[in-house]
C-alpha cells in the first residue's frame, strides 16, 4: 500500500479511481472493516462535525475568559446581510470554522481534524461546498475520507501537533486536506487536489503557534477560519490548472523540518508571538491571576 502522496497519486491514476478509493482500500486491509462499516464510521464522524458547524451560529456559546464566545454568530449574522467584501459563501464558511472552534472551547463536542486546534477547517469548507453544489451526504463523506488519507501521510511522516511543528502542523495541515477534499467534490483529478494540498500548505508555512494565556481560542479561532479560505483559494487555484513545482511529499517533508525550527517559545507554549503581547499577558493575569511568563 501506500505511504506517501506519490504513492497515493500513482495508485489512484493507475487504477482510474479518486482518491477516496485507495484511502477506503488501505482502511479496510489495516482494519479488516468492510466499506460499508467505513462509510459508516465516517458517517457518525461527519455527524459530530456538522453539528459543530452549526452549533454556535445562532447561540453564543460560554468559553473560558470569554474570548471567543458570539464570534461565530456575528459572523453569521454579518453573512447573511448581504454587504460583504469576499460575499455570503465565503463568509458563511469562516462563520462555521469559527462555530466548531466556540464549541471546542466551550468543552462541546467536536472532531479533531487533525487536532481540535483546527476543528473547523474541514467541516466548514466540506459542507459548504457540499450544500454549494447540491452534493448528497455520502459524496460529502467520500470527500472527507480523501482528507483524511492525507492526513494520515502527514501524521505518518511528518506532524500535526503544535507543540512540535507550530501551527502550520494544525491549521496548514488541516488545510491542506479540506483543499483536497474540495477538489475531489468539484470533480477535479487526483493530480489536482494534490495541488490543491500543496498549496495550501505553502500558503502558511512556517506559521507558529502561538495561544493566548494557553487556550486554544485565539488566535487559533481566527486561524481556523482563514485557513478555511486558504483551502477554498488553493482548491480553486488547482481547479483552475496551476502546477505546483515541489511534489507533495517534498512540501509536507519541509513543513517538519520548518516546524523543527521554530524555538519552542513559537510552539504552543504562550510564550512567544501575539502569547507575549503586553495585552495576552494581561488577558492570562485576568483568568488565571498569573502572568504568561
Amino acid at each position: 500500500m501506500y505511504h506517501s502522496c506519490k504513492q497515493l497519486l500513482q495508485m489512484a491514476e493507475a487504477q482510474k479511481v479518486p482518491i477516496h478509493e485507495i484511502v477506503i482500500e488501505k482502511e479496510r486491509k489495516n482494519s479488516g472493516a468492510s466499506r460499508a462499516d467505513i462509510m459508516e464510521t465516517m458517517r457518525g464522524r461527519y455527524g459530530i462535525m456538522l453539528a459543530s458547524a452549526e452549533k454556535a451560529l445562532e447561540q453564543p456559546l460560554p468559553s473560558e475568559g470569554g474570548l471567543v464566545t458570539g464570534i461565530a454568530s456575528d459572523q453569521y449574522r454579518y453573512a447573511r446581510n448581504g454587504d460583504t467584501l469576499c460575499g455570503s459563501f465565503l463568509n458563511t464558511v469562516m462563520a462555521r470554522a469559527l462555530s466548531c472552534s466556540e464549541v471546542n472551547a466551550s468543552m462541546g463536542r467536536i472532531c479533531a481534524m487533525p487536532t481540535a486546534g483546527s476543528c473547523g477547517i474541514v467541516p466548514a469548507v466540506l459542507m459548504s461546498v457540499g450544500e454549494k453544489e447540491m452534493l448528497d451526504e455520502e459524496t460529502i463523506i467520500l470527500a472527507l475520507i480523501t482528507a483524511s488519507g492525507l492526513g494520515a501521510i502527514v501524521m505518518e511522516n511528518a506532524t500535526v501537533a503544535g507543540s512540535e511543528g507550530g501551527c502550520q502542523a494544525e491549521c496548514g495541515v488541516a488545510a491542506a486536506m479540506a483543499a483536497a477534499g474540495a477538489v475531489e467534490l468539484k470533480r477535479g483529478t487526483p493530480a489536482m487536489a494534490l495541488e490543491a494540498f500543496s498549496l495550501s500548505l505553502v500558503n502558511i508555512m512556517g506559521l507558529v503557534c502561538d495561544p493566548v494565556a494557553g487556550l486554544v481560542q485565539i488566535p487559533c479561532a481566527q486561524r481556523n477560519a482563514s485557513q478555511a479560505v486558504n483551502a477554498l483559494l488553493s482548491a480553486d487555484l488547482a481547479l483552475g490548472g496551476m502546477k505546483f513545482p515541489i511534489p507533495p511529499d517534498e512540501v509536507i517533508e519541509a513543513m517538519y523540518k520548518t516546524g523543527k525550527m521554530l524555538p519552542v517559545q513559537l510552539r504552543e507554549t504562550a510564550q512567544g508571538g501575539i502569547a507575549a503581547t503586553e495585552t495576552a499577558k494581561e488577558i492570562t493575569r485576568q483568568i488565571f491571576g498569573r502572568n504568561s511568563d
